[in-house]
């Protein structure tokens, strides 16, 4: 190797290196804020406080719908994620996302869908249909996605066991590669 391509590989390496905080700056520590950036998920730094919010809960039948706030799953990992039926990226994401869900449901991780301004009947014969298990929020009026500055889907933020966004992603991903696996798996092991 020449000096010019050594001296490109390390600008490579220092620039990429960058986008990593310290663990002095974050609240997660290097490795997971590493493995993030592997699972291309963005670290958001400063951490902060989610909005809090109360919205109905999707059942299964057209019962009553129960409401609940996103605090009431503090203390668990939280992917709130953003989405729409009509979405193409959305429903690409969601098997993915279902297995990402089975594999750690009972390891404190929770993933709630917040469905943007659709019809409750609709957004569940979708859920049905596809045999998704993971709590569906309705955002009928889109208040929610407003006080999130969403203005893409899907959108999903990364919440901590002590209720701070740590990492989003804009756009779908596969919720079930070993990049991403891993970085849960670390996130929940030392959060």
């Amino acid at each position: 190797m020449n000096y010019k391509n050594t001296f490109t590989l390390l600008v490579i390496c220092a620039a990429l290196l960058s986008c990593i905080p310290k663990q002095a700056d974050a609240q997660i520590s290097t490795e997971i804020a590493r493995l993030f950036f592997g699972a291309r998920i963005q670290v958001v730094n400063p951490q902060t406080n989610p909005q809090d919010f109360t919205l109905k809960l999707l059942n299964n039948d057209a019962s009553e719908e129960a409401s609940a706030s996103l605090s009431s799953y503090k203390g668990k990992v939280v992917i709130l994620n953003f989405w729409a039926t009509w979405c193409p990226p959305c429903r690409a994401e969601m098997p993915s996302m279902e297995t990402l869900y089975q594999r750690f449901n009972n390891h404190d991780l929770e993933i709630l869908a917040v469905n943007i301004k659709e019809d409750a009947n609709q957004v569940r014969q979708f859920i049905q249909n596809n045999k998704y298990t993971f709590p569906v929020m309705l955002d009928s009026n889109a208040r929610v996605s407003g006080l999130y500055g969403i203005n893409a889907i899907p959108t999903s933020f990364i919440i901590n066991r002590d209720g701070k966004i740590i990492g989003k992603v804009t756009g779908s991903i596969h919720w079930d590669t070993p990049q991403v696996i891993a970085a849960f798996e670390a996130l929940l092991r030392n959060n």
